[in-house]
């Protein structure tokens, strides 16, 4: 269900794109537009790994410093046919974690020293099989290709924005000329950019209710992730990550910042209350609470 509905989601910023594009600047603008946006998401994604690691100090660490962890990490590697990752802590007291790169063979697992403090081993479990879910998911390149789209619409918006300052050819001066076309301009270079940045989050937290769903396959224990993620967003909220910041806070698996987010629309994680209601909805499916029992 969650990989439908980014698909579908996806449909709709692609279709987006394409009705500003063509209302904006013509097919020689979009194909610009979404050039620029390529490039730029494009060199994001094949360091990001790199770049992300390196913005909050973390340190990669062999099985010898923490075998515990690495254990953990291998067994769930094995059950989904993962290679193993590189494994890096943060030592950071606010509890979190986070996985990148740009494919399975090139990914790495990122967790804080204040998680690892607060998490049994079956909550943390719960937690490494859902960063490893995106790896297998390939969430990264769903993110980016999201981004990309999102980012040719915000190019388009402020080639329109400027084009109607300074003018920029026959075909607005024309529109600009129109009333109805100067108002349905100004409407379109507002509401297009809303409605991309909209509709990308909502593509990141079907990505996040997925993860939860692999996690929770994989262990068969959706449960410890369900208890990890309360432990998580109380600990998030008296000790947030100061230097976290909006544009990598959706790839940890609860928001860095502040924990749980009142406006759910304009949020990357989707809310922890609804998360933990999905995993122990998946727990009664698992452990066949839901089937009824036919007496004979």
């Amino acid at each position: 269900m969650n990989n439908f509905k980014t698909t579908i989601l996806m449909l709709g910023l692609i279709i987006l794109f394409v009705i500003v594009g063509q209302f904006i600047a013509g097919r020689e603008g979009m194909i610009w537009a979404f050039t620029m946006a390529i490039v730029m998401n494009g060199i994001a994604y094949w360091f990001s790994d790199k770049i992300v690691l390196m913005l909050y100090g973390a340190r990669e660490i062999k099985e010898t410093e923490n075998p515990g962890l690495y254990s953990i990490i291998r067994e769930l590697t094995t059950k989904m046919q993962l290679p193993m990752p590189k494994v890096y802590i943060i030592n950071k007291p606010t509890p979190n974690a986070f996985a990148t790169g740009r494919n399975p063979a090139n990914s790495a697992v990122a967790v804080t020293s204040g998680i690892i403090e607060l998490l049994s081993e079956r909550e943390l479990k719960g937690v490494i099989a859902h960063e490893l879910s995106h790896i297998k998911n390939r969430d990264t390149l769903i993110s980016v290709v999201a981004a990309t789209i999102a980012g040719a619409i915000f190019t388009l918006a402020r080639m329109a924005q400027w084009a109607m300052i300074f003018g920029s050819g026959r075909r607005d001066n024309n529109r600009n000329s129109n009333p109805i076309g100067l108002i349905s301009m100004l409407v379109l270079i507002i509401i297009a950019p809303i409605a991309a940045m909209i509709i990308q989050l909502a593509i990141s937290r079907s990505r996040e209710y997925e993860a939860d769903k692999s996690a929770g396959i994989v262990t068969s224990d959706p449960l410890s992730l369900a208890d990890a993620l309360k432990k998580l967003a109380d600990g998030v909220k008296r000790i947030p990550l100061n230097n976290a910041g909006p544009t990598t806070a959706h790839m940890f698996i609860v928001n860095p910042l502040k924990g749980e987010n009142i406006l759910s629309l304009f949020s990357t994680h989707p809310p922890i209350s609804e998360r933990v209601k999905r995993l122990e909805n998946l727990n009664n499916e698992i452990k066949g609470y839901n089937i009824p029992k036919i007496i004979r």
